[in-house]
């Protein structure tokens, strides 16, 4: 396994984050998944407040593991959808929902705490006063912005910077090798050129869901398979296919495939960068870990980014 850090966590946090979206119980296949994980040296897990059930099942596998102290907890709150409709990016809904998330996990505090969704219309300002709050009493470890701009983590940072007060210290939007077209959903922000350059420039932590693009580079999907609508339009486009071809043919120099090619894109980025994952199987996540290992040139990047036409060889 290989780690990074991030200021406020005091462990090292696994390049690979597990994520609990699909975690609705533990039964053999994914107790079997989850130790692979842990005895591979991941110690880091993804959860949030608006997966119904999920922070409940991760705490009590943890408690009865007896693997807190060991592992980095990750968890989002102040979601768009979550209770009451409409936007609920504010002080009151953070209080509420780190406290149930807390209580959920069956912990008194998380490493990693971020923001799900982001509101324009509200100043940074209470947002940076109410989650150093929760800093201070010591719930938190860091704090971070799930689907946030660039500019919004800049103006958050420059506020608690102003006020001697504490940043955030990492963001997680989508990143992957094909580019999505539009939202994939309401409110989700990806990084397009401009926020990897300003997280090249910055250095901040990035920690892409969606870092295998929802299976596009698995060899299931192709332009005249059209069955899956959210896939045809959020990654059916030319440049993608192009995407999709050149890791096909550097996946078969390399020996490895082109899904794997495609997560280690991610990992070989200019600024730190962790991938949230989803595999349903030892064997799933073994292919992460392959992939986590594989060695990737900055022009490999930049070719199968369509930002270079040939290699050279």
């Amino acid at each position: 396994m290989k780690y990074m850090t991030i200021p406020g966590v005091d462990k090292p946090i696994s390049r690979l984050f597990m994520g609990t979206g699909d975690l609705r119980k533990i039964e053999e296949p994914q107790r079997l998944m989850l130790e692979a994980y842990i005895e591979a040296g991941g110690n880091a897990f993804d959860t949030a407040h608006q997966y119904r059930g999920r922070e409940q099942v991760l705490g009590q596998w943890l408690a009865e593991m007896r693997l807190r102290d060991k592992v980095v907890i990750m968890t989002k709150g102040a979601h768009h959808d979550d209770g009451s409709p409409g936007p609920r990016v504010n002080p009151e809904a953070i209080r509420k929902d780190l406290a149930e998330s807390l209580e959920r996990l069956g912990v008194d505090y998380v490493d990693m705490y971020a923001l799900h969704r982001d509101d324009p219309s509200v100043s940074v300002g209470p947002i940076m006063e109410e989650l150093n709050e929760h800093l201070k009493a010591g719930k938190i470890r860091a704090i971070g912005a799930s689907n946030w701009t660039c500019e919004r983590i800049r103006q958050g940072n420059e506020y608690a910077a102003d006020r001697g007060l504490t940043g955030f210290s990492f963001s997680s939007p989508n990143l992957s090798l094909a580019k999505p077209k539009g939202e994939r959903w309401p409110g989700t922000v990806s990084a397009d050129e401009a926020a990897c350059d300003w997280h090249k420039e910055t250095q901040l932590p990035l920690l892409a869901w969606s870092a295998q693009a929802g299976g596009f580079f698995s060899g299931s999907f192709s332009p005249d398979k059209r069955e899956d609508e959210e896939m045809v339009r959020v990654y059916y486009s030319d440049d993608n296919w192009e995407r999709y071809r050149r890791a096909v043919k550097l996946a078969e120099e390399k020996g490895v495939t082109a899904i794997q090619i495609a997560l280690a894109y991610v990992l070989y980025q200019p600024f730190p960068t962790c991938a949230i994952i989803g595999p349903r199987s030892p064997e799933e996540f073994d292919s992460s870990i392959q992939a986590m290992n594989l060695a990737l040139t900055t022009e490999e990047v930049e070719w199968l980014d369509l930002k270079k036409e040939e290699m050279a060889r």
